[in-house]
């Protein structure tokens, strides 16, 4: 119910929390926020790997259909 009165109000929408942004202050966490973190971070980066293996598959299955036949 607050977020309906903050939109009659004309309050601006709040930022949703974002789990980590690159160069925060770390200063103000528990381990096991760090610990949560990194456990974040590491399934973005296998995410980001994924990706761009499928990326690299897809320009190399292309390259190899759309090759110059040389005919010599």
């Amino acid at each position: 119910m607050a977020g309906d009165n903050d939109e009659i109000f004309g309050a601006p929408p709040r930022k949703a929390a974002s789990s980590h942004e690159i160069g925060q202050n770390l200063d103000d966490l528990s381990v096991r926020e760090i610990d949560e973190r990194i456990t974040a971070l590491r399934a973005e980066i296998t995410r980001l790997e994924e990706a761009r293996s499928a990326k690299q598959a897809s320009l190399s299955s292309a390259a190899t259909f759309f090759k110059p036949n040389n005919l010599s």
